[in-house]
């Protein structure tokens, strides 16, 4: 989960108005009756210390159910109300946990398995959270998946109608021709339709093994593997390296990570929230 700034006083309870930046017009903005204060809830969001989020609040920066606020005290529901800053939703309501997990192989992409086989859970450690993974990575597949407990970004995240692009570095069989990328990028014609690669490269050449990038928002079971598989080059190592705009990075497997506010916004902004 976010770290949230604790340095400053909560002072929920005054009745203190911050006021507004000189020759500023009060905003219209409605205050919530028992609501955050604005500043607060940046805070907490990890936006940074709750006087820079005045001062970015005070430099119009910050929107309210996309209405400019400008007025620090402004109190709101961050539960219901949809806050950006710099045109980016922020996670403002409390309890979402935002994690990217490097999935090891072997490893099921499962909560549970009655199997008694490892699931991504048994690297998560003791959380009282209830976690949805978002999309799934083969068995055997490697990489980067994502892990909320923000059920309407999962949902369209996961949904293909939002078309999120996913990036794969795939060890192959080669040699690998140069009309390659032209066909997967034209589409290849599976057992149940057309896949069509977004982008694809040659990453490096040794002998008769490659090493391939591709990128494509198709979310069928084995695509990329039974993409390559059916041009005559199979998939001997299958690492997915980027979701949307988030990336693996250095991340090493069996670890997770906490997504930035940054991030966060990102994701939002890929799916329309």
């Amino acid at each position: 989960m976010r770290t949230p700034d604790h340095s400053f006083k909560d002072d929920d309870d005054e009745d203190d108005d911050f006021g507004y930046p000189d020759g500023e017009d009060r905003d219209s903005l409605t205050d919530v009756p028992g609501g955050v204060r604005l500043q607060k809830v940046l805070a907490e969001a990890g936006i940074g210390s709750r006087r820079h989020c005045e001062e970015m609040i005070g430099a119009g920066r910050v929107e309210v159910d996309g209405q400019t606020v400008r007025r620090f005290g402004a109190r709101v529901d961050p539960d219901h109300q949809v806050i950006r800053v710099d045109g980016k939703r922020i996670p403002a309501k409390p309890g979402l946990v935002y994690l990217a997990f490097n999935k090891p192989p072997k490893v099921l992409t499962a909560m549970s398995d009655p199997r008694g086989r490892k699931t991504v859970t048994d690297y998560l450690g003791d959380r009282s959270e209830r976690l949805f993974h978002i999309g799934r990575l083969d068995y055997d597949t490697e990489g980067l998946m994502l892990l909320t407990n923000d059920g309407e970004l999962a949902h369209r995240l996961a949904h293909p109608s939002f078309e999120v692009a996913k990036t794969y570095l795939a060890e192959v069989t080669g040699p690998v021709p140069k009309d390659l990328p032209r066909r997967l990028q034209t589409g290849i014609e599976l057992d149940d339709g057309v896949a069509t690669a977004d982008r694809f490269r040659v990453v490096d050449r040794s002998g008769n093994r490659a090493l391939v990038e591709i990128t494509l928002h198709e979310g069928r079971k084995h695509i990329v593997r039974r993409m390559l598989a059916a041009t005559g080059h199979p998939v001997t190592r299958l690492v997915r390296t980027d979701v949307g705009p988030i990336r693996l990075g250095n991340l090493k497997p069996g670890v997770s990570r906490d997504l930035t506010t940054r991030e966060i916004g990102e994701l939002y902004a890929a799916v329309g929230l």
